[in-house]
């Protein structure tokens, strides 16, 4: 992070259900979360915190518009009425200001009240969803041990109907790795114009108190990947499988974040997602009763920054202590992510998952490197191709009929003489166009 003088913005995920969820998936980091909070009454969030908070985050941001997330948990849980006093409280400090809403759910308790109100006020709905039934039911089970596929799916439907504006959110695990095809299909077919992938990666404690978090940071020596979290080669495979579909048929049509944001690094941009950023640290996690934490992943109590009741957010979130773990992100990367060759796409990715050692014995290892290394330079070409076509101001899109020039040339069919137009529309010489573009 740079100088408190130089952010005007900062994100706050904010938790106004803390941990407290309807379902029981399996490999949910933030169920477990509730023993911070022993003598928690009730997983609500105070109406002084809420006021606080909104109060407080509309000030701190010096931007011309004002962007909240809702998540948890499960925050359908908190009812409507919740959610109208959020509204409200907006509109109260927001002084004229947009105000942008972005809301995480399961989809369990969405129904046609919850449809009408988000389409009213304009919330962006990110629904959880980890593919076709087999693969979603597999970990995402409610407290009962039941399915929930087919109640999430209602939800879904319920989005359409409205005319609600929705993404979909689907966890890379162990199960649903192996099958990119089936798992991005099914979310295009769905409706899901915009579809972000989240690789599912848990230790746990070898050994643990009874009332002690299991699912440890990447700081604790003793601890085993979990069962259900994804393997390094197969992320990089499930990753390299979707985009082999998106960029013959989908391009422009279907946005998938990771893709999205791998464009930004290969035109030369810091990749805008904190994963993928150079340093992190200006996103954090709010949880119910005002605590603020340094990121979502990093809800422990040696990362909580203080209370929003006690301390101003901006504060916070500008604190030294805040600076230096973002600051770290870069500062303790090993040796060798440095001289990769995909290093400014990935930049080590996020430190909860840099447990393993490096060749050289050096700490701080991304236990996905190897599949990342797998996936950037499986899209290199590709990128190269669209990040060359955004600087002659042509579409995009045009790597279409790039793959698929490409994909005559490997096959030995007849492509395009070397003077015919070039298949990607941009009017030159194949020759001068995706004829010479030569895969590296």
């Amino acid at each position: 992070m740079s100088d408190q003088n130089d952010i005007p913005a900062f994100h706050v995920m904010a938790k106004p259900a803390g941990p407290f969820c309807n379902l029981n998936c399996t490999y949910c980091f933030y169920l477990e979360k509730e023993r911070l909070y022993p003598d928690n009454p009730a997983w609500v969030m105070p109406e002084d915190v809420l006021e606080s908070f909104i109060r407080q985050h509309i000030a701190a941001q010096q931007v011309p518009e004002i962007h909240f997330t809702w998540q948890g948990g499960e925050p359908t849980t908190l009812g409507i009425e919740f959610f109208r006093k959020v509204v409200a409280l907006q509109h109260q400090y927001g002084d004229g200001r947009p105000i942008h809403n972005a809301f995480q759910t399961n989809g369990i308790l969405l129904n046609d009240a919850w449809g009408t109100f988000f389409a009213e006020h304009h919330f962006l709905v990110g629904l959880s969803i980890d593919g076709p039934e087999p693969f979603h039911d597999r970990y995402r089970r409610d407290k009962g041990g039941h399915p929930t596929f087919k109640r999430v799916m209602r939800g879904l439907e319920c989005l359409k109907r409205h005319c609600v504006e929705f993404n979909t959110l689907t966890c890379v695990q162990r199960h649903n790795a192996g099958h990119p095809l089936e798992v991005y299909r099914f979310l295009r077919d769905a409706g899901s114009g915009f579809i972000q992938f989240i690789p599912v990666i848990e230790r746990l404690a070898a050994e643990a108190a009874p009332d002690a978090l299991t699912l440890v940071t990447p700081e604790e020596a003793q601890a085993r990947v979990t069962e259900w979290s994804v393997e390094p080669l197969a992320y990089g495979n499930f990753l390299c499988g979707v985009f082999d579909e998106w960029v013959r048929h989908d391009v422009a049509r279907v946005f998938v974040q990771i893709f999205d944001i791998a464009l930004e690094a290969w035109v030369g941009m810091n990749p805008s997602l904190c994963v993928f950023g150079e340093t992190c640290g200006e996103a954090m996690a709010l949880e119910h009763n005002g605590d603020l934490y340094s990121c979502d992943h990093f809800v422990y109590p040696e990362y909580r920054l203080g209370n929003i009741l006690e301390t101003p957010l901006r504060d916070m979130a500008m604190s030294p202590f805040q600076r230096t773990f973002g600051q770290h992100k870069n500062a303790d990367l090993p040796g060798c992510c440095r001289s990769c060759d995909v290093y400014f796409m990935c930049h080590g990715e996020c430190p909860k998952h840099r447990f393993l050692k490096a060749p050289d014995g050096a700490p701080g290892l991304n236990y996905l490197c190897e599949g990342y290394k797998q996936f950037f330079r499986h899209i290199d070409p590709y990128m190269q191709f669209m990040a060359r076509e955004l600087r002659a101001q042509r579409p995009p899109a045009n790597v279409m009929a790039y793959a698929a020039a490409e994909d005559l040339r490997a096959q030995n069919k007849a492509a395009p003489g070397p003077n015919d137009l070039c298949l990607c529309g941009s009017g030159r010489k194949f020759k001068k166009c995706c004829g010479g573009q030569k895969k590296t």
